[in-house]
This record gives C-alpha cells, structure tokens and sequence, in this order.
C-alpha cells in the first residue's frame, strides 16, 4: 500500500494557492494512485511546526482571514468541485 498523503488546509495565505482546476488534477492522481490523503484544519492556534514540516501539501484556501468553522465548508466545496471537474460533471462552470 502506498503511503498517505498529508494536506494541510488553512484560512490564511501560508501555502500554495490551488484553482479548482489544479486541485482536481492533483486529487484525480491521488485517486489513480490509491492513495490515503488527510486534510488537517489547524485550530484558531494554528498547528505544530513538526506537523506542517511533514506535510506534503500546504493549501491555501484563501488570502483572507476566515474563521475555521467556514474553512471547512469551504474544503467540502472545493473538493465537491474538484471531483465533479473530474467526473465532468456540469457542477463547474469556466
């Protein structure tokens, strides 16, 4: 079995920023590739150093400051519309 991936998501603009076009092409590979991916959502403390070191991933969500309870919402979103880029479904709109 492959390794998992470790995602880390957050309100801030401290990691690359993924268009929906990109998170599909990365998220359809993970997929393919069977692998295990955990997004992590940091608390309003933010998340240990070790832990973001050893991610794969840093995801921004946003340039803006948001509260942690929306960035959720906002990931269940992305990834709704990234898997329908996938499956071409109409969801997504150019």
């Amino acid at each position: 079995m492959k390794p998992g991936l470790l995602v880390i998501c957050g309100p801030t603009a401290s990691g690359k920023s993924a268009l929906a076009l990109e998170l599909a092409r990365r998220l359809d590979g993970w997929m393919q590739g069977g692998r295990d991916v955990a997004f992590v959502i940091g608390s309003a403390d933010g998340l240990d150093r070790d832990l973001k070191a050893g991610a794969d991933l840093l995801l921004s969500l946003s340039a803006m400051t948001l509260p942690h309870a929306l960035v959720r919402v906002l990931l269940a979103e992305q990834l709704y519309r990234a898997h329908s880029l996938i499956r071409s479904h109409p969801y997504h709109r150019d």
